[in-house]
């Protein structure tokens, strides 16, 4: 006995008919004295073994669209320049794609001094490019954050040890202390941050950097943020006391905790930005809205004079 397997093929067109149009599998169902070609309503009246006549080829091919097409239907030559809408379609426009030019990352440069007799600019919705700087636990992100969050322009934060951690094989842990591989890992991290600041900056998008930057390596320092980001730029020292660094460091886990004794050294450290000219918040009494406030304040100082590093 023989069974059907799966779904049966088309019947092969016969000669002088054209191809078998309006075949259907699901209203095909062979069975063992059956043709190839669909059994037409004459297998009722007791005739299953006779084959029948082929349909009509002409009105078939008056169905238009509902019929499965041949090969015959390909177009040819004469086809080709019809107005069918799918026959030869060319690449799409680029503004079909949802894509959006974005203008290129160029350095920010110097914000222009305004006339004395002019008020200070505002902060809150100027287009700007700040960089925190500060010891561990001085309060550099949370500041970063809530000052992006709170202006009235489009603010990015990046964050120097967000982007650091990227790095998921291989990490260098601050708590190991300072080798070529965490010097490594940090000048990839700050030339991505720059290249991040001036692409957002570009776009007219504000950034706020935050990172512990020491005022005694002023080549990896101020002078590789100055490389990667533009001499318009403008650096901010937070700086609170040693037992307020010391407490908040206390409050942190994982790898951003530090020993006490290196808290204090980078603290003592970073007391080396006072005479240098940069502005410096004493965060020490305020907390991160009051803090935010100053920054602002600060900001707007820097913009009517921008200080020389």
């Amino acid at each position: 006995m023989q069974h059907a397997v799966g779904s049966p093929l088309p019947p092969p067109p016969q000669p002088g008919h054209g191809p078998a149009v309006g075949w259907s599998p699901a209203a095909h169902h062979p069975g063992p004295h059956q043709g190839p070609a669909p059994v037409p309503p004459r297998v009722a009246s007791g005739h299953p073994l006779q084959a029948p006549p082929p349909p009509p080829v002409a009105p078939q091919h008056a169905q238009g669209p509902q019929q499965a097409p041949g090969p015959q239907h390909a177009p040819g030559p004469h086809q080709s320049q019809g107005p069918h809408p799918s026959a030869a379609p060319g690449p799409p426009a680029w503004d079909t794609t949802g894509h959006v030019p974005l203008p290129p990352g160029a350095p920010v440069a110097v914000p222009s001094v305004p006339p004395a007799a002019t008020a200070l600019p505002d902060p809150a919705t100027a287009t700007l490019a700040v960089l925190l700087i500060g010891p561990a636990g001085a309060g550099k992100t949370s500041v970063a954050k809530y000052w992006a969050d709170h202006r009235r322009v489009p603010t990015a934060h990046i964050s120097l040890d967000d982007v650091r951690e990227w790095v998921r094989s291989g990490f260098a842990d601050p708590q190991t202390g300072w080798n070529e591989n965490s010097e490594a890992q940090y000048r990839l991290a700050r030339r991505t941050c720059g290249f991040s600041a001036r692409n957002f900056l570009a776009n007219g998008i504000s950034c706020i950097l935050d990172d512990a930057v020491f005022p005694d390596r002023p080549v990896v320092g101020l002078g590789g943020w100055k490389r990667h980001v533009g001499p318009g730029l403008l650096p901010v020292v937070l700086l609170p006391g040693l037992d307020i660094v010391l407490e908040r460091n206390a409050e942190r886990s994982g790898n951003r905790r530090l020993t006490d004794e290196e808290v204090a050294r980078i603290h003592g450290r970073m007391a080396g930005w006072y005479g240098s000219g940069l502005p410096i918040i004493d965060n020490s009494q305020l907390d991160v809205p009051e803090t935010a406030g100053v920054l602002d304040e600060v900001l707007s100082r820097s913009i009517a004079s921008p200080p020389a590093w």
